[in-house]
C-alpha cells in the first residue's frame, strides 16, 4: 500500500523543499535536520496503522483509560545517507530495535553499476514490525535487497519502507517485490537520468548531510 504524504498538504512539504533548495542544502546542519522532522512526521502518520491494545494508566488522582502498541518494532537503514532520517523515526518510536544495513553502488567503468551488501546489524525479526528507511528510491535495487538480507534474521509481522523522495521506477520495483509492504513517500519524482539518479530529486543525500566522499 502507498501512502504519498504530498497528497495531503502539511508542514512536511515545507521540509521536502528545503531539502531540495539549493540554497537551503549548503547548510548541512539543516539538512539533516529536516530530513530528521521529515522521519518524525512519517513516523507519526506510520503509528495509525500499527496495532494497539487497552491500557490502564495509573495517575496520582485514578485510572486513565488508553491504547498502546501492542507490537515491537525494529527501525532499520541503510548506511550513511539513511541516518537522518532514521533518527527522526527513532524520535517518535524511541523503544524500537535498531538494524544497520551498508549498501552502495560499486561502479564499472563502462557506466554501469551493481549493488552490494557488506555489513549487516539486526536483532530478530520474528513477528516484529520491520521499518526499512533510505532518504532515496532511486531503481529500487538497494531497498530490495539490504531489506532481503535483513529477512534472514527472522519473518517480520509486517514491512513499511519510509523514503523521503522516491522515482516511479523504484516504486514500482519496490512493490513488486514486497505486494504486501506499506511504503511511506514524503514525494514521488517522475524520473531518473541515465545514471540512475532522480529528477527534479535533491542530489546525493549522504553528501549534503556528511561531506562529499572520495569516489572508486
Amino acid at each position: 500500500m502507498l501512502h504519498l504524504l504530498s497528497d495531503t498538504p502539511s508542514v512536511a512539504n515545507q521540509y521536502v523543499a528545503q531539502l531540495r533548495d539549493v540554497n537551503v542544502q549548503a547548510d548541512s546542519m539543516r539538512f539533516r535536520r529536516n530530513m530528521e522532522r521529515l522521519g518524525e512526521c512519517i513516523g507519526y502518520e506510520l503509528s495509525k496503522e500499527l496495532n494497539y491494545v487497552e491500557y490502564s494508566i495509573e495517575t496520582p488522582l485514578g485510572q486513565a483509560p488508553t491504547e498502546l502498541p501492542a507490537e515491537e518494532l525494529v527501525l532499520a537503514t541503510i548506511l550513511r545517507a539513511g541516518l537522518p532520517l532514521h533518527q527522526g523515526l527513532l524520535n517518535v518510536f524511541d523503544d524500537a530495535g535498531n538494524a544497520f544495513v551498508s549498501a552502495y553502488r560499486k561502479h564499472h567503468k563502462d557506466g554501469t553499476f551493481e549493488i552490494e551488501v557488506e555489513y549487516l546489524s539486526c536483532p530478530d525479526l520474528e513477528n516484529k514490525v520491520l521499518i526499512v528507511c533510505d532518504p532515496m528510491l532511486a531503481t529500487g535495487a538497494s531497498m530490495v535487497l539490504a531489506t532481503q538480507a535483513l529477512l534472514a534474521y527472522g519473518k517480520p509481522s509486517a514491512i513499511h519502507f519510509v523514503v523521503a523522495i522516491g522515482a516511479r521506477l523504484g516504486l514500482e520495483h519496490l512493490q513488486r517485490n514486497f505486494p504486501d509492504a506499506h511504503i511511506w513517500l514524503a514525494a514521488l519524482d517522475e524520473e531518473l537520468t541515465a545514471k540512475s539518479y532522480i529528477v527534479p530529486g535533491l542530489g546525493d543525500a549522504g553528501d549534503l548531510s556528511y561531506g562529499a566522499k572520495l569516489q572508486d
